[in-house]
């Protein structure tokens, strides 16, 4: 089974036998991986019928579900990672959909497109319009709509939010991009593993 680059990074921060809830899981790829070669117990909540469907194929736990709606549903620390991949970008609230996970999973993990990355910046500073992400190939008035924002953007977000940054994986295309600085600059995507009510606030990225 070949995952995409970003989604092959976000499993190698899950051990083996985790509890896993996958938010906006797609036709899950990702949660198919992990059920088969990390044997997570693993469930998933996707809007889209045509992605329910697609779970259901593949013998996934999958419900049907809008993440703005909370996860009330879901007990306190009853999973060891909630994951959110490429998806919170779409999300109206991003402040309360990470609170969420974080409350209901002991780590929180979330990847998406970085809009710093140097080609979107000169394509803006060319062309005068908005780009689209280097992996999101979605122009800004399709729906649903996107919020672009950058690594440097999602760092500040955490400080605000009182988040713990706890591991970082940067890509530059399909491979890792493994240098101390100008991430915001050269990487085009980024994952993070997040922590909640830490007292010292999370480093910044570059």
């Amino acid at each position: 089974m070949i995952l995409r680059s970003d989604l092959q990074s976000i499993t190698e921060l899950i051990p083996n036998g985790s509890k896993v809830l996958d938010l906006g899981c797609g036709d899950g790829a990702l949660l198919e991986y992990l059920v088969q070669k990390k044997q997570v117990r693993g469930r998933g909540i996707e809007l889209s019928e045509a992605g329910v469907l697609a779970c259901v194929k593949r013998g996934l736990s999958v419900r049907q579900g809008d993440l703005e709606e909370g996860l009330a549903d879901y007990p306190s620390a009853s999973f060891d990672y909630v994951i959110l991949s490429q998806t919170l970008p779409f999300v109206d609230n991003p402040g309360r959909i990470v609170h969420e996970m974080l409350r209901v999973g002991q780590q929180g993990i979330v990847s998406f497109s970085n809009w710093g990355y140097w080609r979107c910046r000169l394509h803006l500073l060319l062309t005068g319009r908005i780009p689209q992400a280097p992996d999101l190939p979605q122009p800004w008035y399709d729906t649903p709509r996107w919020q672009a924002f950058t690594i440097t953007d999602f760092g500040r977000f955490c400080r605000q939010q009182n988040l713990t940054i706890d591991r970082q994986i940067y890509l530059a295309g399909d491979h890792p991009y493994t240098r101390r600085k100008f991430k915001n600059l050269l990487a085009t995507t980024a994952i993070f593993a997040l922590k909640n009510r830490q007292s010292q606030p999370p480093s910044m990225p570059e």
